[in-house]
Protein backbone atom coordinates (compact mmCIF):
# COMPACT_ATOMS: atom_id res chain seq x y z
CA UNK A 1 0.00 0.00 0.00
CA UNK A 2 1.01 3.54 -0.52
CA UNK A 3 1.49 5.40 2.77
CA UNK A 4 1.42 8.91 1.40
CA UNK A 5 -1.62 10.98 2.36
CA UNK A 6 -4.33 11.20 -0.23
CA UNK A 7 -6.02 14.37 -1.37
CA UNK A 8 -9.68 15.04 -0.62
CA UNK A 9 -10.61 14.30 -4.23
CA UNK A 10 -8.86 10.93 -4.12
CA UNK A 11 -10.56 10.03 -0.84
CA UNK A 12 -13.95 11.02 -2.29
CA UNK A 13 -13.32 8.82 -5.34
CA UNK A 14 -12.28 5.89 -3.12
CA UNK A 15 -15.44 6.26 -1.01
CA UNK A 16 -17.59 6.47 -4.15
CA UNK A 17 -16.03 3.31 -5.62
CA UNK A 18 -16.49 1.48 -2.32
CA UNK A 19 -20.14 2.57 -2.13
CA UNK A 20 -20.81 1.45 -5.70
CA UNK A 21 -19.22 -1.93 -4.99
CA UNK A 22 -21.35 -2.34 -1.85
CA UNK A 23 -24.49 -1.39 -3.77
CA UNK A 24 -23.69 -3.99 -6.45
CA UNK A 25 -23.09 -6.65 -3.79
CA UNK A 26 -26.38 -5.75 -2.12
CA UNK A 27 -28.32 -6.06 -5.35
CA UNK A 28 -26.69 -9.43 -6.05
CA UNK A 29 -27.49 -10.68 -2.54
CA UNK A 30 -31.13 -9.59 -2.81
CA UNK A 31 -31.44 -11.38 -6.17
CA UNK A 32 -30.05 -14.58 -4.61
CA UNK A 33 -32.50 -14.30 -1.71
CA UNK A 34 -35.41 -13.75 -4.10
CA UNK A 35 -34.37 -16.77 -6.21
CA UNK A 36 -34.13 -18.96 -3.09
CA UNK A 37 -37.58 -17.75 -2.00
CA UNK A 38 -39.08 -18.68 -5.37
CA UNK A 39 -37.48 -22.12 -5.22
CA UNK A 40 -38.82 -22.71 -1.71
CA UNK A 41 -42.33 -21.63 -2.75
CA UNK A 42 -42.28 -23.96 -5.78
CA UNK A 43 -41.05 -26.89 -3.70
CA UNK A 44 -43.67 -26.20 -1.01
CA UNK A 45 -46.47 -26.01 -3.60
CA UNK A 46 -45.31 -29.29 -5.14
CA UNK A 47 -45.19 -31.05 -1.78
CA UNK A 48 -48.64 -29.68 -0.86
CA UNK A 49 -50.10 -30.92 -4.15
CA UNK A 50 -48.61 -34.37 -3.56
CA UNK A 51 -50.00 -34.47 -0.01
CA UNK A 52 -53.47 -33.40 -1.12
CA UNK A 53 -53.47 -36.01 -3.91
CA UNK A 54 -52.46 -38.73 -1.43
CA UNK A 55 -55.14 -37.64 1.04
CA UNK A 56 -57.77 -37.70 -1.74
CA UNK A 57 -56.68 -41.18 -2.81
CA UNK A 58 -56.80 -42.36 0.79
CA UNK A 59 -60.33 -40.98 1.20
CA UNK A 60 -61.52 -42.76 -1.95
CA UNK A 61 -60.00 -46.09 -0.95
CA UNK A 62 -61.81 -47.84 1.92
CA UNK A 63 -59.75 -48.68 4.94
CA UNK A 64 -58.40 -52.22 4.90
CA UNK A 65 -59.58 -54.33 7.83
CA UNK A 66 -56.84 -55.23 10.21
CA UNK A 67 -55.83 -58.86 10.20
CA UNK A 68 -56.80 -60.60 13.40
CA UNK A 69 -54.08 -62.38 15.26
CA UNK A 70 -54.36 -66.15 15.28
CA UNK A 71 -55.10 -67.55 18.71
CA UNK A 72 -52.08 -69.19 20.23
CA UNK A 73 -52.28 -72.84 21.06
CA UNK A 74 -51.83 -73.60 24.68
CA UNK A 75 -49.19 -76.07 25.61
CA UNK A 76 -50.55 -79.15 27.21
CA UNK A 77 -48.63 -80.28 30.20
Amino acid sequence: MNDEPKSAAEMKEIRLKRKLAQDAEGIKAMAEIAAADVAIRKRTANLRAMRLAKEAADRDKPAEPKAKAKPKKKKST
